[in-house]
C-alpha cells in the first residue's frame, strides 16, 4: 500500500510534490520528520528535500505567533483561568529564561522529536515572553538543525529501505 501511495505521488507534477510535501510540513507534529522522508521516498535529491521541508516550516513561525498573539488578546486573555496561567508561566520560565535564553528555545526545536517542532517553539518563545524577533530567529536556527539531522537519519533510512524491499 506504501509503494502505491507512492507510485501515485511520484506521477504527480513536479510542483504538486513540492506543495504536498509543503503542505506535510504545515501539519503540527509532523513538519519536518515526515515532510524530508517523504521528499527522499520521492526520489529527490537529500539536498531539495532539506530545502523544501526547511523552507516550509520556517515559513509557519510569523503566522503561528500572530495566531497565538491575536487569540490570546481577542479572547483568551478575557477567561481568568488562562489568563492567570500565562502569567504563572511567564513568572515561572523568567529563571530559565534568563539562563538559557535563545540557545534552549533553539535546542528544544532542534531535537526532532514530535512536540519539539517549530509550533511547539513558537508557543513557547510566546508563553515566556520572548522578543519575538529573536524567538523567530531561535526557532529558525532549530529548525534547520532539525532539518539536518532528519535529512541524515532519513537519508540512510530510504537506502536501507530500497536495499531491503526493492
Amino acid at each position: 500500500m506504501l509503494e502505491q501511495a507512492l507510485t501515485w505521488l511520484r506521477g504527480l507534477p513536479p510542483l504538486q510534490q513540492v506543495l504536498g510535501v509543503m503542505g506535510l510540513t504545515a501539519l503540527p507534529w509532523i513538519e519536518l520528520r515526515g515532510s524530508i522522508p517523504l521528499g527522499l521516498a520521492l526520489g529527490w535529491h537529500p539536498l531539495a528535500a532539506f530545502a523544501v521541508g526547511v523552507a516550509a516550516n520556517c515559513l509557519i513561525i510569523v503566522p503561528s505567533y500572530y495566531v497565538l498573539e491575536v487569540c490570546y488578546h481577542r479572547w483568551f486573555s478575557r477567561v481568568a483561568f488562562l489568563r492567570r496561567l500565562v502569567e504563572r508561566v511567564r513568572e515561572r520560565g523568567a529563571g530559565l529564561v534568563e539562563r538559557y535564553e535563545l540557545l534552549g528555545l533553539a535546542l528544544f526545536v532542534a531535537v526532532p522529536l514530535p512536540g519539539t517542532g517549530a509550533y511547539a517553539g513558537v508557543t513557547l518563545g510566546w508563553l515566556m515572553g520572548l522578543n519575538r524577533w529573536r524567538a523567530w530567529g531561535a526557532v529558525a536556527a532549530g529548525v534547520v538543525v532539525a532539518g539536518i539531522a532528519v535529512t541524515l537519519v532519513a537519508s540512510g533510512a530510504v537506502v536501507a529501505f530500497r536495499r531491503l524491499f526493492m
